[in-house]
């Protein structure tokens, strides 16, 4: 396909992601002394201490693992490699600062600012991203298995060839968001917003998209084999045939598999929930020979977010 024929994201070119060179030179010892301050300003609830300006500096391959830097600003720092690993980064501002390969592996980024940010190829593997403001973050290649970004605002963001096997995005806001070739098989894509989302050969193998708002959404060459596409929104039958479907997923209503079937067996519940003999009970409740179980707990059900420390 030539360059000038590719599906681009609304968002292009609306925001400047070059580097800024850093304005500031930090030694070891200001860190600490920054450090020392931001830790006595969280731990007295800002009655004490000062809240740590990182803003423009140049912090790449500093260890911040396990630190506590709650509502830090770290906004156009350059971070390269820096270390964040179980790091509580909840509403800190990293507008604008470039991640490139750092390591936010089990980071509480709740309510944290992105927008702009660069992460490509960064790890952000069970992070906490809940209510993040990530708009047009560059997050190629970045690893982002299992991670919470439940309600996130991901608008304009660039996905491609990430991994987000497993994530919750309940709700998130993904318009015009770019996930080509990105993995999210098992991903909980409940009620999320992806009007304009290109998901191009993405894999979606399992994924739980009931609710989701789909409305000009690109899915040429998804694979959405075993993926529940019950009570979606805006999703057309031409969306649905340009992707690869199997007898395990869920259309929504009105709506067909490219084998002309609804559900595996062609029988599909009110709730888009089906049994092993094609069989469905009340509310999607079903026991292991196809009759109604009440005791047994509804499937696709998936735990919330674990709350922020």
């Amino acid at each position: 396909m030539a360059e000038s024929e590719r599906p681009r994201s609304p968002f292009a070119g609306k925001i400047d992601f070059s580097p800024r060179a850093p304005q500031r030179v930090l030694s070891p010892d200001e860190i600490g002394q920054i450090l020392a301050a931001h830790l006595l300003y969280v731990e007295t609830e800002r009655r004490q201490g000062r809240r740590a300006d990182f803003a423009s500096a140049d912090l790449s391959g500093i260890d911040f693992s396990a630190r506590n830097l709650r509502r830090a600003k770290m906004d156009h720092a350059v971070l390269r490699g820096a270390d964040f690993t179980r790091t509580h980064l909840q509403r800190a501002n990293l507008i604008g600062a470039i991640l490139i390969e750092a390591h936010l592996d089990g980071a509480d980024l709740s309510g944290a600012r992105l927008s702009g940010a660069n992460l490509v190829s960064a790890s952000l593997e069970n992070a906490h991203l809940a209510r993040a403001d990530m708009e047009f973050a560059l997050m190629a290649k970045a690893m982002l298995r299992g991670a919470c970004l439940q309600a996130a605002d991901m608008s304009g963001a660039l996905l491609d060839d990430a991994v987000l096997t497993q994530a919750d995005l309940r709700e998130a806001n993904l318009r015009g968001a770019g996930f080509r070739e990105a993995r999210l098989d098992g991903a909980d894509l409940r009620d999320a917003r992806l009007g304009g989302a290109f998901l191009v050969r993405a894999s979606l193998r399992g994924a739980d998209l009931r609710g989701a708002y789909l409305r000009l959404a690109r899915l040429d060459g998804a694979d959405l084999s075993g993926a529940n596409l019950f009570g979606t929104e805006g999703l057309t039958q031409a969306q649905l045939d340009r992707a690869h479907c199997d007898g395990g997923t869920i259309p929504p209503d009105g709506l067909t598999r490219p084998d002309g079937l609804i559900g595996p067996d062609g029988l599909i519940g009110p709730d888009g929930l089906i049994g092993p003999d094609g069989l469905i009970g009340p509310d999607g409740l079903i026991g292991p020979d196809g009759l109604i179980d009440t005791t047994r707990r509804r499937i696709y059900r998936r735990p919330r977010c674990a709350a922020s420390i």
